[in-house]
């Protein structure tokens, strides 16, 4: 598995969006860790996603908070940590080409969209769903649409020894989507109660790449120069 450090592809605006929503998740984990274990438990319960409540009937108040507060929370370093990274080399240029504005609603509708896969595929599930993966999912695919022969600065493990290359996006991410796609495939029907949300990712990248199709020609408005 190749590990992304960064792009080379110039930016012209300062990301607020992106930093906002990093700052947003980090916050929340933080809340998370103030936790005692009872007390993390019924919190997720009340406000995680969990697919088999999703199709109860009379649960949509409470499922529509938790799709979005979902987006939010994490289940431990590693995964905010890498949620974080991905959102950061990738989400300030979809940002530049959506405006700040476009942007916001393109990230929570990449997240709704990737919870809905994930519940589609997985009706029966308990399992508190978390995690910001669905809708930076969603920005890996419009970064593939939009940018798809920027440079990333890209960390290749071989065996005992580690290469850093620059690769074209559209080797990185295609990778990324191809094992997303062939995992997921793998999980279905699986009855391992736990894991990863393979589909929230698989859906979520659809719809970044759906969105980004309608916005693939529009031009940038440069107003403030910060490099990448």
């Amino acid at each position: 598995m190749v590990i992304p450090l960064r792009d080379i592809q110039p930016r012209h605006i300062f990301p607020y969006v992106t930093v906002s929503v990093i700052v947003l998740n980090v916050l929340f984990f933080l809340y998370e860790l103030s936790l005692g274990d009872r007390e993390l438990g019924r919190f997720l319960q009340g406000y995680a996603f969990i697919p088999a409540r999703f199709f109860e009937p009379g649960q949509w108040f409470q499922d529509g908070r938790a799709i979005l507060l979902s987006m939010f929370l994490h289940g431990g370093w590693a995964h905010l940590l890498g949620n974080m990274l991905y959102l950061w080399i990738f989400g300030d240029n979809v940002e530049e080409r959506l405006g700040h504005s476009g942007y916001i609603l393109f990230y929570l509708f990449c997240g709704l969209f990737a919870t809905m896969a994930h519940a589609f595929t997985d009706t029966e599930s308990i399992v508190p769903t978390i995690g910001a993966s669905g809708a930076i999912s969603g920005v890996l695919g419009a970064y593939l649409v939009m940018f798809p022969r920027a440079r990333v600065l890209t960390l290749i493990p071989i065996g005992y020894f580690i290469r850093i290359a620059e690769l074209p996006a559209l080797a990185v991410l295609g990778l990324w989507f191809v094992l997303q796609l062939f995992s997921g495939t793998l999980s279905l029907g699986s009855q391992q109660g736990g894991g990863v949300a393979w589909w929230a990712h698989i859906g979520g990248f659809v719809a970044g790449m759906a969105v980004a199709w309608f916005f693939r020609g529009r031009p940038r408005q440069p107003r403030r120069t910060w490099e990448a």
